[in-house]
């Protein structure tokens, strides 16, 4: 079984590096991403906050070695870019600069939402292009991605000795509210200018390590991955709406939730690679300790976070559906495809 699964991901490593090399350019002028730390490259770097990840073992595998990235080499935001076509990172919010934010910004954090900071992005982007004509030509082009609401139950709805989430809210109630937060969320970037979007839905969180520590088990915690698929189902009537509201747009979502699967009968598979802490920065790799040293055969790097390798599987079915459950209304490519405003 596991080296059934390593030469799966080596042929889909060899599909992601052979993509960008038959593309002559990015097929999107600028890519703009908005998430947690599944997305984030840097942004929480220089916060006063324990979710960093500015230290070994994280980045071990990444060119530039610890780089703020919440696992072993790229993430999701980088190899999504690099399909894309796009020849460098898009630069994290805290130092992108100058022309560079023409081709996007990552806005991803630590903790989940929409960055308000989108707006100073914006108003740099006019000043760059002259006018606000320009700008938003230049806007309705671009890819945005948004991965947000792990954060929401893992640091939230599942601790209810911090927070009382869980006792004013039933799992459909919790899960409608968040919906509705990102509904404004969502129609905010459609103002902004965004008019091809792709969603993350949320993954199986009953079966990341955290939890699985947490509640004691070897298997996944079906009440929590409930409440979850919750959530994304409320996602899914959510996109029906906006693309029946907004028509000149179109919002798809990426079924996490179904990828993840590969790993939840696999418990061998959901054992973190790195030495996770159990003080300060809870479920985070230990600074300066040796990573585990085939990370190709974890799913995990951290307890909750997953490694470069189980990305690129996520990425690839994204991108090209290999299930008609992996995407929905249509893949990424196809969204690039549809004939929208500067599409």
């Amino acid at each position: 079984m596991v080296a059934r699964i390593i030469v799966t991901f080596t042929t889909i490593l060899m599909i992601l590096n052979s993509i960008k090399l038959v593309q002559a350019e990015s097929r999107v002028p600028c890519f703009f991403i908005f998430g947690d730390s599944l997305l984030d490259n840097g942004n929480n770097n220089n916060l006063n906050t324990t979710a960093r990840a500015h230290y070994p073992p994280y980045g071990v595998d990444f060119p530039g070695g610890p780089t703020g990235r919440f696992t072993n080499g790229r993430n999701m935001a980088d190899i999504l870019a690099h399909v894309l076509g796009f020849g460098n990172f898009i630069p994290p919010f805290a130092s992108a600069s100058g022309r560079d934010i023409l081709q996007g910004v990552n806005y991803a954090s630590g903790s989940a939402g929409i960055r308000n900071e989108s707006g100073k992005t914006i108003s740099r982007i006019v000043n760059l292009l002259g006018n606000k004509d320009a700008t938003n030509a230049h806007l309705n082009k671009c890819l945005y991605s948004v991965g947000i609401g792990s954060n929401d139950y893992i640091n939230n709805y599942l601790m209810p000795e911090k927070y009382q989430s869980s006792r004013l809210y039933t799992p459909s109630q919790y899960a409608t509210l968040l919906t509705q937060q990102y509904a404004q969320q969502l129609k905010t970037l459609y103002g902004d200018g965004a008019r091809k979007v792709v969603l993350f839905g949320l993954p199986q969180i009953g079966c990341i390590p955290q939890m699985l520590q947490t509640q004691k088990t070897r298997t996944c915690v079906d009440s929590t991955n409930e409440a979850v698929q919750l959530f994304n189902d409320k996602l899914k009537s959510l996109v029906n709406e906006l693309n029946n509201n907004f028509t000149d747009a179109k919002f798809t979502i990426v079924n996490i939730y179904s990828m993840s699967s590969l790993f939840s009968g696999l418990s061998f598979l959901n054992f973190p690679c790195c030495n996770v802490s159990k003080t300060v920065a809870e479920g985070q790799c230990v600074p300066n300790t040796a990573p585990c040293p085939i990370r190709a055969a974890h799913a995990f790097f951290d307890n909750f976070h997953p490694t470069e390798t189980g990305t690129m599987v996520a990425i690839l079915r994204a991108y090209y559906s290999l299930l008609p459950s992996d995407t929905y209304p249509m893949d990424i490519n196809h969204l690039l495809l549809s004939g929208l405003l500067g599409g």
